[in-house]
């Protein structure tokens, strides 16, 4: 079973660079989604956010928006 890594908010404020406070009324339920990037324990207030989640989907949203070029040939180059 693969591990993964649990952090509290404040321990994703200093992984993301970003103040708890903005955490916690900007990205949670809009970008952060319970069920897939973090958690409540035993359905209390705690939360738990699952780090290789978090992470996933930053590079996914990074490398959608990273404008490409299409080549004649069919490939793309990254612009």
């Amino acid at each position: 079973m693969a591990t993964q890594s649990f952090l509290t908010t404040e321990e994703l404020s200093s992984r993301l660079h970003y103040n708890v406070r903005y955490i916690r009324q900007y990205l949670l339920d809009s970008v952060l989604l319970e069920g897939v990037h973090y958690f409540r324990p035993f359905g209390r207030r705690k939360i738990l956010f699952i780090w290789e989640a978090i992470e996933r989907d930053m590079m996914l949203a990074s490398y959608k928006q990273a404008p490409v070029i299409p080549l004649a040939s069919g490939g793309i180059c990254n612009g």
